[in-house]
C-alpha cells in the first residue's frame, strides 16, 4: 500500500485518537497522511442567529488541532489537512476512493455522530471501497501503541475469498513486528445445510476440524511465502465467528475482518460479524472490502 492514510476528524476525543492511530500507521508504512473535516454551510430554517463565518472558523480549528497533534508527535511525516466543502458520507466516501486506508473514530459527535449506532460511519464502512479502520477513544488500549503482539485477522470460504483481508493482516503485522493469528470459526448447520458434499470432503481430510484447518493452512499458505518474517499462528475454533474472533481478539493491536462487496435489495451491508466486532472489540477494527 503506497497510498496515502486518510483520517477523518470531527473534533472528538474519538477522532483525535483516529488521527493518531492513522499517523502512527503511516510512519510504519512510510505512506503521508491526510486529515480532512467535512463541513458544508448549510443554513437551518430556524429563527436563530446563524453566523457562517463563526462556523467557517470552528471547523477550521477542528482541523489545525487534529494536524498540529500529529505532526508534533511524528515530525517527520509528510501530512495534509483540509476541511472538505460537502457532506460527512459523501466527503469520506470520495477520500476513499483515493486511499490506501480511512481511519474513523468509533463514536463521535457532529458529522459522524452514532457511529456505532448504524448511522453515518456505518454507511461508510459499508460502501467505502478501501479498507475503513473504526477507533475507540485515547485510553481504551494501551497496546494499540506497542509494537508486537498480535493483529487478528478472520479467514473464511477458500483462499481466493480471503485474499485481500489477509494480505491487508500481513502487511499491518509486518509493519508493526506482531504475530498474525489466523482465526477461522466454523459451525456445524451450515457446513451440512448448505454444502452437501461437505461430509465427502471432510471424510477424505480426516474429520471436520481437520478439514477446517487444512483450508486456513491453504489460505495462509501464499502470505506465508510472501511474509516469511512474521509469525504465524492458526486459529481453529467451532463457535460463532463474532464470539470466536472477539475472544481471540481480546489482547489483539488490531481486528481484521472482511466485508464482501455487494448489494443487497434493502441497501449496503456491513455484515453481522463485523458489526459485532465494531460494537463489542477493545482494539482498532479493520473491516476491508473484498469480491
Amino acid at each position: 500500500m503506497r497510498r496515502a492514510i486518510v483520517a477523518g476528524v470531527d473534533g472528538s476525543p474519538e477522532s483525535l485518537a483516529a488521527a493518531d492511530w492513522a499517523a502512527r500507521e503511516a510512519a510504519l508504512r512510510g505512506v503521508p497522511l491526510r486529515i480532512v473535516h467535512a463541513w458544508l454551510w448549510q443554513p437551518l430554517d430556524v429563527p436563530i442567529v446563524q453566523d457562517r463565518e463563526v462556523q467557517t472558523q470552528s471547523a477550521n480549528a477542528v482541523l489545525r488541532e487534529a494536524e498540529t497533534r500529529v505532526s508534533d508527535r511524528y515530525p517527520n511525516l509528510s501530512v495534509t489537512a483540509e476541511v472538505v466543502p460537502d457532506t460527512a458520507v459523501s466527503a469520506l466516501l470520495a477520500e476513499a476512493d483515493r486511499a490506501g486506508m480511512l481511519a474513523l473514530g468509533s463514536r463521535g459527535h457532529g458529522a459522524i455522530a452514532g457511529f456505532l449506532l448504524g448511522s453515518y460511519g456505518q454507511q461508510v464502512i459499508a460502501a467505502a471501497t478501501c479498507p475503513v479502520v473504526s477507533v475507540r477513544a485515547p485510553g481504551a488500549s494501551a497496546r494499540e501503541a506497542e509494537d508486537g503482539g498480535e493483529v487478528v485477522v478472520g479467514q473464511q470460504g477458500g483462499a481466493q475469498d480471503s485474499d485481500a483481508v489477509l494480505g491487508f493482516a500481513f502487511e499491518a503485522a509486518a509493519a508493526r513486528g506482531a504475530t498474525v493469528r489466523a482465526v477461522r470459526a466454523w459451525s456445524l448447520p451450515p457446513i451440512f445445510a448448505y454444502s452437501p458434499g461437505s461430509m465427502r470432503l471432510a471424510d477424505e481430510a480426516g474429520g471436520l476440524e481437520p478439514f477446517e484447518r487444512k483450508a486456513l493452512e491453504q489460505a495462509l499458505a501464499p502470505w506465508r511465502e510472501k511474509f516469511p518474517a512474521v509469525p504465524v499462528i492458526e486459529h481453529v475454533e467451532i463457535g460463532s465467528a463474532g464470539q470466536v474472533l472477539l475472544s481471540a481478539a481480546a489482547r489483539a493491536q488490531l481486528l481484521v475482518l472482511g466485508r464482501r462487496v455487494r448489494r443487497s435489495p434493502i441497501g449496503t451491508r456491513i455484515g453481522s460479524v463485523a458489526h459485532a466486532a465494531l460494537h463489542h472489540a477493545a482494539c482498532p477494527v479493520a473491516v476491508v472490502p473484498h469480491a
